[in-house]
């Protein structure tokens, strides 16, 4: 049933007064809008009002909340890592939501201020094609996502930028005289940014005014919403506020693929498959949200690897590693996916790609199964030959035969870029440098030991990793740590708290809080007390 007139008003007028709050997710986002927190996949949340080297060293991080879903684990897969929407506006005023995929096929959503469940979504499961496995579990393999812009995300004051975002300080509305109110003029000049939308009535499949995958710009854009890739290889777009299908499903993947790293692009879904599940080419995949089109790109007798899925340049160039068969990190043209570079390490990879800027170059990092780290130029990854990186590390022992999953980046306040790779016991940490103009890595620190660490996050310095017990016989629970970016300190850990262990999920976070979903089917959510 639509919602009153006056209802609709008022949260467009509520939308309209918070626009600049909302804008203040600038280039690249503030919020955690797909894996990786970004298109780049660097896992790094640039700013926070609370987390800090001075505040981890102070009492007041600790266990904030968790939730038990109904979900059956298939297999090794259980929850995704959470997507994350804050500052949104709607008739109920301002929320801020977490959104996990279940491997039963469910979707949920989390009020991420009170832990509660806002709304659960449960589709039907395709019909088994094949005997499941750990490498074709079925379900939901992959985490959910919002659109995402590729332009590299900057750096800004408090959580979320300028504006200060949750725990910030209020900012005026009014304009200069006879320009009316700021937010206004914002909106006029596309500034209004993701967030900043009224929820909308459920109108069912197909719903007039159906979003087409959003994005940045002004107001005048879609509502917001969030995607889930179904085990019947559907793309379910739903909006944030209560789950009803803001279009028709689309069909996306043959079903039981094992999808991993899907993420919306300027109106386009990305995802990769592996292990020929469902009887689906391993390769990429994209569709195009507008016509309906799927494109793919194969190599032959290879394999997309890592957690990831692709990664994107500033350029919206994609970057997706391979094992098996030609076995290299390829650049593919965004929509068309055609080849247009790549790299043959000699080795198969293992990671997916991490992209991020040094001075004046992009850079791509990837590990292979040696034990090595590649880093490469994005201009040019292999050279004439394919074959020659700017630098690659000596094979690490500790790292050979380990699936890494995906690396994490990021840039201390002192301009030091950093590169973080999970190991089957540790985390390490390389610094990137420049050898006579030449971006190279050098080592940095290694960190305790760590039971099959996933893929770190950093939040304004800090280094958050997870020692997953993910190791037969998978007896070990999970444990969060807190550590010093620039030197691996241990400052925090959450002990016994967690009560299972982490296969195929993830950190994710923001608004001075991290969230951990476990293979029992518990998200744990991790920060600083908000008062209510």
């Amino acid at each position: 049933m639509p919602r009153p007139a006056t209802s609709f008003v008022v949260a467009f007028a509520c939308a309209l007064a918070s626009a600049a709050g909302a804008g203040a997710q600038g280039r690249g986002g503030a919020e955690w809008t797909t894996i990786g927190n970004d298109a780049q996949r660097s896992s790094w949340v640039r700013s926070d009002p609370k987390i800090s080297s001075d505040s981890m060293q102070k009492p007041g991080f600790q266990f904030l909340w968790k939730i038990k879903f109904e979900n059956e684990a298939r297999q090794w897969n259980a929850l995704t890592p959470a997507i994350l929407m804050d500052r949104f506006i709607g008739h109920r005023g301002f929320r801020s939501y977490a959104f996990i995929g279940g491997s039963s096929d469910n979707v949920f959503a989390v009020d991420t201020d009170l832990g509660r469940i806002e709304w659960q979504n449960h589709y039907p499961a395709a019909p088994a094609s094949q005997a499941a496995s750990p490498d074709c579990p079925g379900g939901i393999t992959t985490a959910l996502t919002r659109p995402t812009t590729t332009a590299l995300p900057v750096a800004m004051a408090g959580r979320g930028g300028g504006f200060g975002g949750r725990g910030g300080p209020a900012k005026s509305g009014v304009g200069e005289p006879g320009q009316g109110a700021v937010t206004l003029a914002e909106v006029g000049q596309g500034r209004g940014g993701r967030g900043a939308f009224p929820d909308v009535p459920p109108g069912g499949r197909g719903a007039p005014g159906a979003a087409r995958g959003g994005g940045g710009g002004g107001f005048g854009r879609t509502p917001a919403v969030t995607y889930a890739l179904t085990s019947d290889g559907m793309l379910e777009s739903v909006y944030v506020s209560n789950g009803a299908d803001s279009e028709a499903p689309m069909k996306f993947l043959p079903a039981n693929a094992n999808p991993q790293g899907l993420i919306v692009v300027d109106s386009v879904a990305y995802t990769t498959t592996s292990h020929g599940c469902g009887a689906a080419p391993d390769g990429v995949w994209a569709l195009d949200l507008a016509s309906k089109v799927v494109t793919t790109w194969k190599a032959a007798g290879s394999a997309p690897v890592g957690s990831a899925g692709p990664a994107f340049g500033p350029d919206g160039t994609l970057y997706v590693a391979t094992a098996r068969g030609e076995a290299a990190l390829s650049a593919l043209e965004p929509k068309t996916l055609k080849r247009k570079d790549w790299y043959s390490a000699g080795a198969d990879f293992t990671s997916s790609p991490v992209v991020f800027d040094y001075k004046d170059k992009i850079l791509v990092a990837a590990t292979t199964k040696d034990g090595r780290v590649h880093l490469l130029d994005a201009a040019s990854l292999g050279g004439a030959s394919h074959q020659t990186p700017l630098f690659q590390t000596a094979a690490d022992s500790r790292a050979a035969n380990y699936d890494a999953g995906a690396l994490a980046s990021w840039q201390d306040s002192g301009g030091t870029r950093w590169l973080l790779v999970p190991t089957p016991g540790a985390l390490v940490a390389w610094k990137v440098v420049d050898q006579n103009g030449t971006p190279t890595l050098q080592p940095g620190w290694v960190s305790r030991d760590l039971v099959s660490p996933l893929t770190p996050m950093i939040v304004n310095g800090v280094v958050f990793a997870v020692s997953s017990g993910d190791r037969q016989p998978r007896t070990a629970n999970a444990v969060l740590y807190a550590l010093d970016g620039a030197t691996g300190k241990e400052w925090w850990n959450s002990g016994n708290t967690i009560g299972s262990f982490v296969h195929g999920g993830g950190l994710s976070g923001g608004a001075s809080q991290l969230y951990l979903g476990t293979h029992d089917g518990t998200l744990y959510a991790f920060g600083f007390y908000i008062e209510h």
